[in-house]
């Protein structure tokens, strides 16, 4: 009996101790089963996470995105990293819509959600109205073929403009597109920089700074009385400033911008005469490697260099040439084309190019301009940089960077690096030459050019 007893329990305890060992066997095999499964959707909480967590894993992704492309160093990232938020504009405004209905929709939640794409910030159509008065015709201060800027009070004080872009056949998305691409990463004390945007439905805006003395085209060509604000002084500064806006467009970004609409009215001034560019919806990108590119004639009548308007091919130079009827409208105070003119100064080129070769360069500027007038030397310097921006020949034409010297410098922009060795040696033992013995040269250079 003792013997029965102690098998019994000896059984027991064998089945007790195999029962243990697989209750621990499926208690460990269950814990390492189930730390995978844990990880995964630690690492993919954004495919099984609220809305709210969807959008706000987006718009970290996007922000940290954007920091990766856009190193603040380099001149090249400011296009690519502005070119990459472009391609996917359309995404962060459904990302921040998705966010704005999970915090529970209306114009309040709306207005309180800030997001970063960056370069600027994204800027709900609510906010807007706001800030313009319900986009109120009081506050508009420009108004052009592809939108209408009002100024607008954001909810902080700070003072933007608004510009509602105009959606013809899709030109408002294209447009919009352009100028993120071009600009939505530069800076530049001479290029009205691009803070924001808005894209709701079929609405396309865009927030620039707001720059508070108007623009060129009001200060020339509009009533301000018999003697003009702008001094002789002031003119050259608004010069010379264009000018290295337009040389950063060109030199100072990889790959380089050329605007394509450089004229009196997108030039912007401050209450100091500080000229800031403005307008970009025309710009075009020239990739690595392109001297120019192919494009459909655009622009303003007046402006447009010959040969972008009879070949469409379009490059640094067409903007060379827009700066030096620019030049030409700051001296004498004419616009490019006046029909109201006689017949042989309808034309602001042809009549400059008559008045140079007349030896009567005097009469070219501006009576309005108060005393004291340029000094001949000085204007002779200015004349000969705008003929030099309207040659005929575009290759011949100076790059914005080497305008900025002539402007600046005391130094005659006489061409040598076409000149024959006597040519060379006679300039260099007599006497300077004249205005009008250079302007001779280059009109035959032009019609020479024409002919071909």
């Amino acid at each position: 009996m003792p013997v029965a007893v102690a098998l019994a329990a000896a059984a027991a305890l064998v089945v007790l101790l195999v029962l243990s060992a697989v209750a621990a066997a499926v208690f460990f095999a269950r814990t390492r089963g189930a730390r995978p499964p844990s990880l995964s959707r630690v690492e993919h909480a954004p495919s099984s996470a609220s809305g709210s967590s969807r959008a706000a894993s987006s718009a970290r992704k996007e922000k940290v995105g954007a920091d990766q492309v856009a190193e603040p160093g380099a001149a090249s990232s400011g296009v690519a990293s502005s070119s990459a938020a472009a391609s996917s504009l359309e995404s962060p405004v459904k990302r921040k819509a998705e966010a704005v209905r999970v915090g529970g929709g209306g114009g309040g939640a709306a207005a309180g959600v800030e997001m970063e794409v960056g370069w600027g910030r994204w800027y709900d159509l609510t906010e807007l109205e706001i800030a313009t008065g319900g986009f109120c015709p009081a506050n508009v201060v420009g108004e052009g073929g592809y939108g209408t800027v009002y100024r607008g009070i954001l909810a902080g004080g700070e003072v933007v403009a608004v510009k509602d872009l105009f959606d013809h056949k899709g030109q408002a998305e294209k447009e919009f597109k352009v100028e993120v691409e071009a600009i939505g990463k530069v800076r530049h004390k001479h290029l009205v920089g691009l803070i924001g945007y808005c894209a709701e439905g079929p609405k396309r805006m865009l927030l620039y700074e707001f720059v508070e003395n108007g623009n060129l085209e009001q200060w020339l060509h509009g009533d301000v009385g018999p003697v003009s604000p702008l001094t002789w002084e002031i003119r050259m500064k608004i010069a010379v400033g264009t000018a290295k806006g337009i040389a950063y467009l060109h030199e100072g970004l990889e790959p380089k911008v050329v605007h394509r609409d450089i004229k009196s009215s997108n030039i912007l001034l401050d209450k100091r005469w500080n000229p800031k560019v403005s307008d970009f919806g025309m710009a075009k990108v020239l990739g690595p490697g392109s001297s120019y590119v192919t494009t459909r004639v655009m622009g303003t009548f007046g402006y447009v260099a010959p040969e972008y308007a009879s070949t469409g091919m379009l490059n640094e130079s067409s903007d060379v040439y827009s700066f030096g009827v620019l030049l030409m409208e700051l001296i004498s105070g004419r616009s490019p084309v006046d029909y109201n003119r006689p017949a042989g100064e309808v034309n602001l080129v042809e009549w400059f190019r008559a008045m140079v070769g007349a030896r009567r360069v005097e009469d070219l500027v501006d009576p309005r301009i108060p005393a004291p007038p340029p000094p001949p030397r000085v204007l002779n310097r200015v004349l000969l940089v705008c003929l030099r921006c309207i040659d005929a020949d575009a290759h011949k034409r100076p790059r914005m960077g080497q305008i900025v010297h002539m402007l600046e410098g005391d130094e005659f922009p006489f061409r040598t690096e076409h000149r024959s060795p006597r040519a060379s040696h006679r300039t260099s033992t007599g006497s300077r030459p004249s205005l009008l013995s250079e302007n001779v040269g280059a009109t035959d250079d032009s019609d020479k050019s024409m002919a071909r």
